[in-house]
């Protein structure tokens, strides 16, 4: 794996243990190395400092070879990192082998050595790979770009490869998820749950006051109806209840997480939100968490956060059964949000038809989704 900036696929001007850095924390920690790599080791540069520091030391050892680059200065310090690295189960290469003795103290930590076989003619490799016959080591070709040289270097002991002959580089494409955003995942995680946790909700409040402003905002419209104002987070919780809160809290995460996103978006989540609920209250369905509201809110969240849906809901630990509706998998969420979106689409036959399974009159439905959209509106309304 190698850290590249942008589309021009270069290394940038920055710190290589800085590039290293960039790398765990925009695919271990976002996407997991496991998926970016289909289950195998990946292979990652680490310049001295990262080793020093026991940078590595968060990664399973089964799913990383950690690589010590060729132009790190060698120090004891280094040595000693290394070798403390080896002992918790980590394997270790040299990457871009100079066959410079200078590495000697490393060789009975050293699990493999890449040589980039452009660097020697094929005569000079072959005496090479006889020198380092005395070690234990696994002998790694790179920027192989032939079937010859391919050929050639598995004649000379070489069992592992990699260079264009067999792939070229692959762009990982993928948007951070920003610690703002976390915090209103976070928000809608703590709307799924039973009992709210008011202290970890103000925390969150507390980072953003804008946040705070914005649900006041929302609970005090005219479309709720409240006959005082409510002016906390607490206030709310007395005056209005969980389930109500719940509902504001999701709604305030929606319009926070779209709100560089054409608004149409917002308005169709708000409506399937009003609508799912209806339909839940008219089969007479517990109310606390919110499952349906929060299904209807969330229908549309991978577009929102611009990640594919397996992933957001990975990171989203909310209801499996809201999980599963949103996965489009048969259950009575499921059958609520199809619902909807069949009604959204015209596709009158099979709202019907999904209406009749869960023994509701089809015209029921028609106006509840009617009564959903001018609820969006004039939410959408009251937010701006």
């Amino acid at each position: 794996m190698l850290f590249r900036d942008g589309k021009s696929n270069s290394f940038p001007d920055i710190d290589p243990n800085q590039a290293t850095s960039n790398i765990l924390t925009n695919n271990h920690l976002s996407l997991g190395i496991e998926q970016v790599t289909g289950d195998l080791p990946a292979y990652i540069n680490f310049h001295a400092n990262t080793l020093i520091f026991h940078f590595p030391s968060f990664l399973d050892p089964k799913n990383v070879v950690l690589e010590i680059l060729e132009d790190v200065p060698v120090t004891p310090e280094l040595l000693a990192a290394c070798q403390s690295l080896h002992e918790k189960g980590y394997k270790l290469a040299l990457d871009d082998f100079d066959f410079d003795e200078k590495w000697a103290p490393f060789y009975p930590i050293i699990d493999i050595i890449k040589i980039d076989v452009l660097q020697f003619s094929i005569l000079e490799i072959s005496k090479l790979v006889r020198e380092l016959a005395r070690l234990n080591v696994t002998l790694l070709a790179e920027k192989v770009e032939t079937l010859q040289q391919f050929e050639q270097l598995k004649m000379l002991g070489f069992t592992l490869f990699q260079g264009y002959f067999f792939a070229k580089p692959e762009i990982l494409k993928q948007r951070k998820i920003t610690t703002a955003k976390q915090n209103i995942l976070e928000l809608i995680s703590q709307a799924s749950q039973v009992e709210l946790n008011i202290n970890k909700i103000s925390e969150i409040f507390a980072v953003d006051p804008g946040l705070t402003y914005k649900l006041l905002r929302f609970i005090n419209s005219p479309t709720y109806g409240s006959s005082q104002e409510i002016t906390s987070l607490k206030h709310a919780l007395a005056y209005i209840g969980q389930v109500e809160l719940k509902k504001f809290i999701a709604l305030l995460a929606l319009s926070d997480l779209s709100s560089d996103k054409n608004p149409e978006i917002m308005r169709l989540s708000l409506a399937r939100a009003k609508f799912c609920e209806k339909i839940a209250l008219c089969r007479f369905e517990s109310e606390n968490p919110p499952k349906a509201f929060l299904t209807g809110i969330l229908s549309l969240i991978d577009g929102i956060i611009d990640h594919d849906l397996e992933y957001v809901l990975g990171v989203l630990p909310i209801h499996q059964g809201i999980k599963s509706a949103l996965r489009s998998e048969q259950c009575d969420l499921g059958d609520y949000l199809s619902l909807v979106k069949n009604i959204e689409q015209g596709l009158w036959v099979k709202g019907e038809e999904i209406a009749k399974r869960i023994t509701l009159e089809s015209e029921l439905c028609f106006q509840a989704y009617k009564d959903s959209l001018s609820w969006a509106d004039e939410m959408i309304a009251c937010g701006t």
